[in-house]
């Protein structure tokens, strides 16, 4: 992993890739992970262990964080406080976001 990533090259890695993901962890250091989340259909996810970070890096749609939903587009970040059910739905063909997992399990709280 380096310690710098090209958005552009993080979502053609989506597109070619031959497992079909949805996330892939892109830099980690100690407790703190930086993704990619690329959707297709649903939202699957369940709760995490850890805080999280979303930065929309393109589309739209509808969050649903702790049972409150609000729309978000490209460029909004997203705030989730470990364990709570959230998930992103009515969101476009093009939504892909980055993740920053950090912190204790449980959260920092």
């Amino acid at each position: 992993m380096d310690w710098i990533v090209s958005g552009g090259d993080a979502r053609d890695e989506f597109i070619n890739d031959p497992q079909n993901r949805r996330y892939m962890d892109l830099i980690t250091h100690g407790s703190m992970r930086v993704g990619l989340y690329a959707l297709r259909d649903h939202d699957p996810q369940k709760p995490h262990t850890q805080d999280e970070i979303y930065i929309v890096a393109s589309g739209s749609g509808e969050f649903v964080n702790d049972g409150e939903r609000k729309p978000f587009r490209s460029g909004d970040i997203i705030f989730v406080k470990a364990g709570v059910e959230h998930r992103f739905e009515n969101f476009t063909d093009d939504f892909q976001t980055w993740v920053v997992f950090w912190g204790p399990e449980g959260g920092e709280g």
